[in-house]
Protein backbone atom coordinates (compact mmCIF):
# COMPACT_ATOMS: atom_id res chain seq x y z
CA UNK A 1 0.00 0.00 0.00
CA UNK A 2 1.10 3.57 -0.60
CA UNK A 3 1.78 6.09 2.14
CA UNK A 4 -1.64 7.77 1.83
CA UNK A 5 -3.40 4.43 2.13
CA UNK A 6 -1.32 3.51 5.19
CA UNK A 7 -2.10 6.88 6.74
CA UNK A 8 -5.82 6.38 6.16
CA UNK A 9 -5.73 2.83 7.53
CA UNK A 10 -3.92 3.82 10.73
CA UNK A 11 -4.97 7.38 11.48
CA UNK A 12 -1.37 8.55 11.20
CA UNK A 13 -0.34 11.46 9.04
CA UNK A 14 1.97 10.91 6.09
CA UNK A 15 4.46 13.16 7.86
CA UNK A 16 4.37 10.89 10.94
CA UNK A 17 4.87 7.82 8.74
CA UNK A 18 7.94 9.38 7.14
CA UNK A 19 9.21 10.20 10.62
CA UNK A 20 8.69 6.60 11.80
CA UNK A 21 10.53 5.41 8.72
CA UNK A 22 13.41 7.80 9.33
CA UNK A 23 13.59 6.50 12.92
CA UNK A 24 13.87 2.94 11.58
CA UNK A 25 10.54 1.80 13.01
CA UNK A 26 8.91 1.01 9.66
CA UNK A 27 10.28 0.32 6.21
CA UNK A 28 9.13 0.77 2.67
CA UNK A 29 10.15 -0.07 -0.85
CA UNK A 30 10.08 2.40 -3.72
CA UNK A 31 8.08 2.01 -6.89
CA UNK A 32 9.65 3.01 -10.21
CA UNK A 33 7.96 6.40 -9.89
CA UNK A 34 9.54 6.95 -6.45
CA UNK A 35 6.39 6.39 -4.41
CA UNK A 36 6.78 4.61 -1.08
CA UNK A 37 5.11 1.21 -0.87
CA UNK A 38 4.53 -0.52 2.47
CA UNK A 39 4.00 -4.20 3.13
CA UNK A 40 0.83 -5.78 4.46
CA UNK A 41 2.06 -5.79 8.08
CA UNK A 42 2.87 -2.08 8.13
CA UNK A 43 -0.57 -1.09 9.42
CA UNK A 44 -0.23 -3.33 12.50
CA UNK A 45 3.25 -1.97 13.15
CA UNK A 46 2.08 1.66 12.84
CA UNK A 47 -0.91 1.05 15.13
CA UNK A 48 1.46 -0.43 17.73
CA UNK A 49 3.83 2.53 17.42
CA UNK A 50 0.93 4.93 17.87
CA UNK A 51 -0.34 3.00 20.90
CA UNK A 52 3.09 3.17 22.55
CA UNK A 53 3.40 6.88 21.78
CA UNK A 54 -0.10 7.47 23.15
CA UNK A 55 0.96 5.68 26.34
CA UNK A 56 3.64 8.35 26.83
CA UNK A 57 6.71 6.76 25.29
CA UNK A 58 8.96 8.55 22.82
CA UNK A 59 10.13 7.28 19.42
CA UNK A 60 13.49 6.48 21.01
CA UNK A 61 11.68 4.47 23.69
CA UNK A 62 9.71 2.59 21.03
CA UNK A 63 12.99 1.27 19.56
CA UNK A 64 13.14 -1.21 22.46
CA UNK A 65 9.82 -2.68 21.32
CA UNK A 66 10.96 -3.34 17.72
CA UNK A 67 10.83 -7.16 18.09
CA UNK A 68 7.19 -6.91 19.22
CA UNK A 69 5.79 -4.31 16.82
CA UNK A 70 4.46 -6.82 14.28
CA UNK A 71 2.18 -8.56 16.78
CA UNK A 72 -0.19 -7.47 19.51
CA UNK A 73 2.24 -5.36 21.51
CA UNK A 74 -0.25 -4.79 24.33
CA UNK A 75 -1.07 -8.45 25.05
CA UNK A 76 2.33 -10.10 25.32
CA UNK A 77 4.60 -9.91 28.35
CA UNK A 78 7.11 -7.05 27.97
CA UNK A 79 10.83 -7.70 28.14
CA UNK A 80 12.85 -6.54 31.12
CA UNK A 81 14.40 -3.82 28.95
CA UNK A 82 10.97 -2.64 27.78
CA UNK A 83 9.77 -2.43 31.39
CA UNK A 84 12.88 -0.47 32.37
CA UNK A 85 12.32 2.02 29.53
CA UNK A 86 8.66 2.45 30.45
CA UNK A 87 9.52 2.95 34.14
CA UNK A 88 12.16 5.56 33.28
CA UNK A 89 9.71 7.40 31.02
CA UNK A 90 7.17 7.37 33.86
CA UNK A 91 9.78 8.80 36.24
CA UNK A 92 10.60 11.59 33.75
CA UNK A 93 6.90 12.43 33.38
CA UNK A 94 6.41 12.46 37.15
CA UNK A 95 9.37 14.84 37.59
CA UNK A 96 7.90 17.14 34.96
CA UNK A 97 4.48 17.05 36.60
CA UNK A 98 6.05 17.81 39.97
CA UNK A 99 7.96 20.78 38.54
CA UNK A 100 4.88 22.11 36.75
CA UNK A 101 2.77 21.69 39.89
CA UNK A 102 5.33 23.69 41.88
CA UNK A 103 5.24 26.45 39.25
CA UNK A 104 1.45 26.49 39.28
CA UNK A 105 1.37 26.68 43.06
CA UNK A 106 3.85 29.59 43.12
CA UNK A 107 1.86 31.48 40.49
CA UNK A 108 -1.42 30.82 42.30
CA UNK A 109 0.08 32.02 45.60
CA UNK A 110 1.43 35.17 43.92
CA UNK A 111 -1.94 35.89 42.33
CA UNK A 112 -3.69 35.32 45.65
CA UNK A 113 -1.46 37.98 47.26
CA UNK A 114 -2.34 40.45 44.51
CA UNK A 115 -6.08 39.93 44.11
CA UNK A 116 -6.87 43.37 45.55
CA UNK A 117 -4.53 45.17 43.16
CA UNK A 118 -6.49 46.49 40.19
CA UNK A 119 -3.44 47.66 38.26
CA UNK A 120 0.23 46.86 38.39
CA UNK A 121 1.93 50.26 38.53
CA UNK A 122 5.39 48.94 37.76
CA UNK A 123 4.69 46.29 35.12
CA UNK A 124 4.57 42.51 35.20
CA UNK A 125 8.13 42.12 36.53
CA UNK A 126 6.86 42.75 40.06
CA UNK A 127 4.39 39.89 39.96
CA UNK A 128 6.75 36.93 40.30
CA UNK A 129 9.33 38.34 42.64
CA UNK A 130 12.34 36.15 41.94
CA UNK A 131 12.66 36.72 38.19
CA UNK A 132 13.15 32.98 37.70
CA UNK A 133 10.85 30.83 35.65
CA UNK A 134 11.50 27.91 37.99
CA UNK A 135 13.48 24.71 37.70
CA UNK A 136 14.33 23.38 34.30
CA UNK A 137 13.13 19.84 33.71
CA UNK A 138 14.59 17.56 31.08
Amino acid sequence: MRIGELAAATGATTRALRHYEQAGLIGSAREANGYRVYGDGAAVRVRNIRALLAAGLTLDDVQVFLPCLDGDVTSGPPSGRALAVARERLAVLERRIEAQTALRDRLAATLARHTDTAQCAHGPHHLGGSGSAGPEVG
